[in-house]
Order: structure tokens, then C-alpha cells, then sequence
């Protein structure tokens, strides 16, 4: 008898030293993909070993094996395996084999979270606010105030959403300029610029515009949606010249704004014509919006580029996804009209029908640089004074999958794209 119990004693030790590893499933079988990477994020503040299986079941984790681990997957609700060493080799040697489209890539340190928020409370949500709180993935609140004063060095990755940036409070004027939230952020807005030594809010926001461009170059990882994308590029493009009429700065903007910019100061667009019209809720010809965009809401989907695991690391890992084709969503910035997308910049997701990019990507300096066209990947039209989005209705959205592998991205141990 006590033979019997010391051999199953042995066997039970056995298997525990051998089910070495954790495998979590991104594809199909994933119960809460969202949830997932938040464990990913959670393994790396605990000092425990990620692997990004890239096109492996949809981009799965491979985790060094703890017991906390597996008590903080099944509290999340995430599905996993535990796996013994002998498994995990052969996944590897199947993902290493040249002639299949996938590749390892390890992730080494949980990268520092700052979003770009105004203090006072707008009458819309921000996708990856929620979807980071979601994750339960910390995150830093940071405005004008934090940027001007030389706070993002401290951050690894930085998030822009429904943004302004060019100081005309997001073209709000025609419908909302009697309303009390939109006087609220005007008073605001000018308090600070005045606070931090600017005449003009358009002032301050290109100088908040150029210190993040300064982090970008210094290294920094820059993701914007919606309406940060455009109106970011186009504050760098415009630097020295008023492209605001009086109602937003008080003086009249100068008229031949549209022959001074100087496309080369901007990371993603070119060759396109400001709006002159006040009162029109568009910055540029940059956006792609109706009555250009023929698109229903039915027919509304963009695909994602199915790049090479081995030989393009970076735009493969910023795409993993259990599904190709994504279900379009709507925002101040829907899409990038692709005749005035710089050549050099890699696009990542399209809807060919429409010619327009949603989803684009490219390197600025020592940094990269990451634009989602969009408002709401869950939210097809998100309206001013709609309610958040409650993600626990989905759990495995593949528009707010895009969101989180660009929060992984800065994670992982990178090799040079080699096309």
C-alpha cells in the first residue's frame, strides 16, 4: 500500500514538473480574447516568461507555468491549457519551420501606459480607455499640463483618441457651441494655455503636438483613433501658420493656409486641402466620410493585411486577430483616404471598394506610430451623449483586438523588419 501511494505521489510530481507552460488560445476557442492580454500584461509585471506565438490559433501566449497564474486566468475568465514541456517544444518546432507563416516573438517587460485625456468629463467614451480598464492593464491619465511639463520620457506608450489638435475644439462650433459641455472645455482649454505661458489654444496644441512627436523620435510608441489622427498630423503640418477663424482664436485665419503647409512636418498624410469652412465637422480631405462613402452599415468591413510572420514581425504582431475581416465602425476620423497617404507609410487594413485605409503604421525617428480610424470598434456611429460601450458584451472583439496588440507591441523583443 504504501508502495502504491509514493508511485502515485511520483506520478502526480511528474506530470506537475513537466506541465511546464501555459498556452493560451487566441483563436475560436477563446472565451475572452480581450481578457487575455491583460494576463499576458499581468505575467510580465510578475516576471514570468511570455512568448507571442504569431498566426499561431490567432495569435496565442505560451506562458511560463505558476500556480498564480492559472488561480488569475480562471478568476478572468481567459481559456488556457496547461501544457507539458514536450508540447510546448513541438509547437515551437512547428512555428519554426520555414515553411509555415508563423513566428515566435518573446515579450520582455510590461510597457508604461499614459492616455491622453482632458481632465473634465466629454460626452463620448474612448475605445482603448475602456478596453485597457477592461483587460485590467494600468494606465496614466496625461493632458497639456503633464506633456508641456516633460512627462512622457516616463512612458513606454502613449494613446491619442478623439482629440484636437489643431485648437479648434474639435469643430464642435456649428451644433454644440451653446452647449454647456463645449463652453466648459473652451473656458478650460483657454485657462491652461494661458496658465502655461500660450496666447492661443492652437499655440499650446502644437506644442503639445511637437513634444510628442520629440517622444516618438526619442523612441516612444504613439497609437491614435479618430480624430487625434488627422487633426495630430495636420497641427505639425500647419506649425506657423492660423488656420483658425476668429470664433475658435479670435482673429481671422490666414486665407492661404491651404498653399503654406508643409506636408513633410506631418508622419502619415500629403497633398491634401484644409477645410476653410468653420462650421463643416471635417478637418481635411484626409477623412473619408458620406457622401464620398457610399458604404452601408451592412456592407461596412475593412480586411487585414496577411503579412509574413518571419520576415515582418511588426506589422504581423500589430494585426493578430482571429478574424480577417473586421466589421467597419464610424467616428469623426472614419478613414484615410489613400491618395493622400504618404507612400513610405504601411498600410495595414482596407476597405478596397471605398480606396481608404483604416488602419496604418509607420516609424518616426528611434519610434513608431500606429493610426485606427474610428471612433468605437463596438459602436458602429458613436453620437455625442451616447453611453460607453460595455465590453462585457464582447468579449472577443476582433476591432478591439487591433487596440490591444499595439499595447503588447512596445513588450516585445524587436527584429528588424527585413521588408
Amino acid at each position: 500500500m504504501k508502495k502504491i501511494i509514493v508511485l502515485v505521489f511520483l506520478l502526480i510530481s511528474f506530470v506537475k514538473v513537466n506541465a511546464a507552460f501555459i498556452l493560451i488560445p487566441m483563436d475560436e476557442t477563446q472565451k475572452n480574447h480581450l481578457k487575455a492580454y491583460g494576463i499576458a500584461y499581468y505575467a510580465l509585471q510578475n516576471s514570468v516568461d511570455v512568448q507571442w506565438l504569431l498566426n499561431y490559433k490567432g495569435g496565442s501566449f505560451l506562458l511560463s507555468d505558476i500556480t498564480k497564474l492559472e488561480q488569475e486566468l480562471t478568476i478572468r475568465g481567459v481559456s488556457f491549457q496547461v501544457i507539458a514541456d514536450v508540447q510546448a517544444t513541438s509547437i515551437l518546432q512547428e512555428i519554426a519551420n520555414p515553411e509555415v507563416n508563423m513566428e515566435v516573438v518573446k515579450l520582455e517587460k510590461a510597457p508604461k501606459i499614459a492616455v491622453y485625456s482632458p481632465k473634465n468629463k466629454m460626452p463620448w467614451d474612448d475605445a482603448v480607455t475602456m478596453v485597457l480598464t477592461y483587460a485590467e492593464i494600468p494606465y496614466d491619465v496625461v493632458y497639456d499640463e503633464e506633456v508641456i511639463n516633460q512627462k512622457l520620457p516616463l512612458y513606454d506608450w502613449l494613446h491619442l483618441h478623439h482629440e484636437d489638435f489643431t485648437g479648434q475644439y474639435g469643430r464642435f462650433y456649428a451644433n454644440y457651441r451653446n452647449a454647456p459641455w463645449y463652453q466648459e472645455d473652451v473656458r478650460l482649454q483657454e485657462a491652461m494655455a494661458k496658465k502655461l505661458g500660450f496666447g492661443k489654444v492652437s499655440q499650446m496644441k502644437l506644442a503639445v503636438a511637437e513634444k510628442i512627436r520629440d517622444f516618438v523620435v526619442g523612441g516612444g510608441y504613439l497609437f491614435a483613433m479618430c480624430s487625434a489622427t488627422d487633426s495630430y498630423d495636420i497641427a505639425l503640418a500647419a506649425e506657423g501658420i492660423d488656420i483658425c477663424e476668429s470664433m475658435f482664436d479670435g482673429d481671422p485665419a490666414d486665407p492661404a493656409m491651404n498653399s503654406k503647409i508643409d506636408y513633410s512636418k506631418g508622419f502619415a498624410f500629403r497633398n491634401y486641402k484644409l477645410s476653410t469652412n468653420p462650421y463643416e465637422y471635417e478637418f481635411s480631405e484626409i477623412d473619408n466620410q458620406p457622401p464620398l462613402r457610399k458604404l452601408q452599415r451592412t456592407e461596412d468591413f475593412f480586411t487585414l493585411f496577411d503579412f509574413s510572420a518571419k520576415w515582418d514581425p511588426v506589422p504581423t504582431m500589430l494585426c493578430q486577430d482571429h478574424e480577417q475581416v473586421i466589421k467597419g465602425f464610424m467616428g469623426q476620423t472614419t478613414a484615410f483616404r489613400k491618395r493622400f497617404i504618404k507612400p513610405e507609410v504601411l498600410v495595414m487594413g482596407e476597405t478596397k471598394a471605398e480606396d481608404e485605409a483604416r488602419y496604418i503604421h509607420g516609424e518616426y525617428g528611434k519610434g513608431t506610430w500606429t493610426f485606427y480610424g474610428g471612433h468605437d470598434p463596438e459602436d458602429y456611429q458613436h453620437q455625442v451623449g451616447d453611453p460607453p460601450t460595455d465590453l462585457s458584451l464582447h468579449p472577443n472583439s476582433p476591432g478591439y483586438r487591433l487596440i490591444l496588440n499595439n499595447v503588447l507591441f512596445p513588450a516585445a523583443k524587436k527584429k528588424k523588419q527585413k521588408t
